[in-house]
C-alpha cells in the first residue's frame, strides 16, 4: 500500500506542478501559488474532518514545520517552472526532495533488502535523466536557486509529514498548510504592488483556474504521501513520491507535444527498474 500510495502522490504532484507551470505562463507567476494555497487550505480542512485522527500540539507543530517546506517547496517550483527552465529545475528539485527524506529515514533506522536499496540509490539520477535538458543546454543560477529551494522545501514537507506519526489522520495537513499560505502571500506581495502600480491585466479566471486545478493536485499529493508514510517507511515513500518530474515531462510530450530526448528516455526507462527494485526491496 505504501508504494501504491506514494505514486499516486508522484502522479498527483507531478500533474500539478505542469498544470501550476503552464497557468504561471499564461496567467502571472506569482499568483499562481497563492491560488494554489488557498485551495490547498481549503482541502486540507475537508481531510482533518474526514480522516479523523488526533489533532495533539506534536502534531501541529511537525505539521507547522511543513508548511515552512510546502510554502518555500511552491514558491521555488511554481515560479522557476514559469520563468525559469523546467528541465533545469524540476530534476534538481526532485532529487533534492528524495535524498534529503532518505537521508533522515537512512538515519533513524529504515531498513531495505539490498535491492531495494539500489533501486533508491538508481532513484536519484533517474529523475534527473528524465527531466533534463538536451546536451547544450546551459543552466543559469538563477534556475539552479529555484531548484535548491524547491527540493530543500519538499524535503523538509516529506520529513516533517512523516514526524506527525501515523495516527495524525489528516490534522497535519490544515497547519502545514494555513503556514504554507501566509509564505507564499508574503512572497507575492511585491510582484502583486508591482502587477497594480504598472496596471498590467491580472488575468484573475485562469489563475482560479489553473491555481485551482494544481492546488487540488497538490493537495492530493500531500495526502498521499501522508498516508503513504502511515503504511510504511519514510525513504520508500518519499523516494518515490519524489518522481513526479517524470509525469511532467511526459504530459509535457503528451500535451506541448515536446520532444523526448535520448537522456530523458534513459531516465524514465531507469525510474521503472527503480520503482521496481524498491517494490521487491521494500
Amino acid at each position: 500500500m505504501t508504494v501504491v500510495l506514494a505514486l499516486l502522490a508522484a502522479v498527483s504532484y507531478g500533474v500539478g506542478d505542469f498544470i501550476g507551470g503552464l497557468g504561471g505562463r499564461r496567467s502571472h507567476p506569482a499568483l499562481i501559488p497563492v491560488a494554489v494555497q488557498i485551495v490547498g487550505v481549503a482541502a486540507a480542512v475537508v481531510a482533518a474532518l474526514t480522516l479523523g485522527g488526533t489533532p495533539t500540539a506534536h502534531v501541529w507543530a511537525w505539521g507547522a514545520l511543513s508548511g515552512v517546506g510546502s510554502g518555500i517547496g511552491n514558491v521555488c517550483l511554481l515560479r522557476g517552472l514559469a520563468v525559469g527552465r523546467m528541465s533545469i529545475v524540476a530534476p534538481l528539485s526532485a532529487v533534492i526532495t528524495a535524498a534529503l527524506p532518505a537521508v533522515v529515514g537512512l538515519l533513524s533506522g529504515d531498513r531495505l533488502a539490498w535491492f531495494g536499496w539500489a533501486g533508491i540509490v538508481l532513484a536519484l539520477p533517474a529523475v534527473a535523466l528524465a527531466s533534463s535538458s538536451p546536451s547544450g543546454a546551459g543552466s543559469r543560477w538563477t534556475d539552479v536557486g529555484y531548484g535548491l529551494g524547491a527540493g530543500l522545501g519538499f524535503g523538509i514537507l516529506f520529513v516533517a509529514l512523516d514526524r506527525a506519526g501515523p495516527d495524525a489522520g489528516g490534522w497535519p495537513l490544515l497547519p502545514g498548510q494555513a503556514v504554507a499560505l501566509l509564505i507564499v502571500l508574503a512572497t507575492a506581495a511585491r510582484p502583486v504592488i508591482r502587477l497594480h502600480r504598472t496596471r498590467q491585466p491580472w488575468k484573475l479566471g485562469a489563475v482560479a483556474r489553473w491555481g485551482g486545478a494544481a492546488g487540488l493536485l497538490g493537495a492530493g499529493g500531500n495526502l498521499g504521501f501522508l498516508l503513504a508514510t502511515g503504511t510504511g517507511q519514510l525513504t520508500i515513500a518519499a523516494v518515490l513520491a519524489s518522481l513526479y518530474p517524470a509525469v511532467t515531462v511526459t504530459l509535457a510530450a503528451l500535451v506541448l507535444h515536446e520532444r523526448i530526448h535520448r537522456s530523458q528516455r534513459a531516465g524514465l526507462l531507469a525510474a521503472t527498474v527503480a520503482i521496481l527494485l524498491i517494490v521487491t526491496g521494500g
